[in-house]
Order: structure tokens, then C-alpha cells, then sequence
């Protein structure tokens, strides 16, 4: 059946409209990406090219709402068990100097999400031969560098039942990147435990 584009009294309706939209997929439709999220709601609602889609802060904001709403309990179990599987991941990357980042840090994680770390190295092929070394397997990507600090790889594991995306960053980059989304193995080790008591007996 066709969809069609809802009636909305303003493009401030229409936004949040694809937000709402956007966020159910990021909960239930193993979407990761806010930006794929905010363009298959688009879609599907039947909005146009010229509409203005929301921000990715109005997307997360839904997709609080919705967990808080429908997925409280399994939230809270999956973060958990996420950021748990996060610090056996940095625990063995820890001469990469690793940061958890994304959406196990922030706590919006899906059923679906990946782990996202990131990796500061002289090379990506110090991580790969080191993974190799420690018989874990992996694939990569290679990254169109915008800058000499950007990332230059990702490489994804499967750690367990659960992905892992690394982000291979220069030592450099380490300076100027954001602090204030980014946790080291303490904070996270803090956050585990904010967690494990939030989940109820």
C-alpha cells in the first residue's frame, strides 16, 4: 500500500513527524545511523527532497521517548550488557588508547547497535597485526580522509553476539577530537555501574 506524505500544520510538525518516525526505526528496525534512519522515515512518510529533515538531536530526544516508553527494562539490561562487552574490547585494545563513543555511551543504543570505539595508532596496520596476533577476526574499510586527523579505517568485529566498529585515528587527532563524547575505560567503568544499579531487582 502507497504511503502518503501526512498532513502537517507546519514544517516544525512535518520534523518531528520524521523524527518519530526515525526513532522507531533506530529502536526496533536495527538502524544505527541517524542519518540512513532520518532518510528511510522520510521515505516511507512520503516527504520530499525540499522538506527539511530533522537534526540528530531531535531524532535522539524521540528516541529516548520511545525506550523510556516501550523498551525500559530491555534498555537498561542491553546497555549494560553492551558497555560490558565495550570494556573487554578496550581492555585489550589499551595500547590504542581507546575511547567508547556513539550510542553505548550516550545509552541511546538499539537491540542493534554497534560498539563504536575509537583507536589512536601511528597505523591501522599496527591494529590489524595485533587482532591478527590475538586470533581475532575482523574486516575493514577504508575511510576518505577529509583532513590528515581524520580517521583512515574501520575496521568491524564480532565480539561474542555483539559488533564492534573501531575507528583508527592518527595520535594527533587525539587532541583536537571531542572529549565530551568520547570515555575512557574509568568513566566507563562509572557508567557500568550507574547502569547496574539503574536495573531493577
Amino acid at each position: 500500500m502507497p504511503r502518503h506524505k501526512p498532513s502537517a500544520s507546519s514544517p516544525a510538525q512535518l520534523r518531528r513527524t520524521i523524527a518519530s518516525a526515525a526513532a522507531r526505526l533506530m529502536a526496533e528496525g536495527g538502524i544505527s545511523d541517524y542519518g540512513s534512519a532520518k532518510r528511510k522515515a522520510a521515505r516511507q512518510l512520503g516527504s520530499t527532497e525540499g522538506d527539511a529533515l530533522p537534526s540528530n538531536s531531535e531524532v535522539e530526544t524521540e528516541l529516548r521517548a520511545y525506550q523510556a516508553i516501550f523498551q525500559d527494562d530491555e534498555q537498561h539490561g542491553r546497555i549494560r550488557e553492551l558497555r560490558e562487552t565495550a570494556l573487554e574490547v578496550m581492555a585489550l585494545l589499551v595500547d590504542f588508547r581507546p575511547c567508547l563513543t556513539g550510542a553505548v555511551l550516550d545509552g541511546t543504543a538499539s537491540r542493534y547497535a554497534p560498539i563504536q570505539i575509537d583507536l589512536f595508532a601511528d597505523s591501522s596496520k599496527d591494529v590489524e597485526i595485533f587482532l591478527l596476533s590475538q586470533g581475532v577476526s575482523y574486516s575493514s574499510d577504508e575511510i576518505r580522509r577529509q583532513t590528515p586527523l581524520s580517521a583512515e579505517t574501520r575496521l568491524h568485529l564480532d565480539w561474542d553476539a555483539d559488533s564492534v566498529e573501531l575507528m583508527i585515528y592518527p595520535p594527533a587527532a587525539e587532541r583536537v577530537l571531542p572529549r565530551d563524547s568520547r570515555a575512557r575505560m574509568p568513566a566507563v567503568q562509572v557508567l557500568l555501574t550507574q547502569t547496574t544499579d539503574a536495573v531493577p531487582e
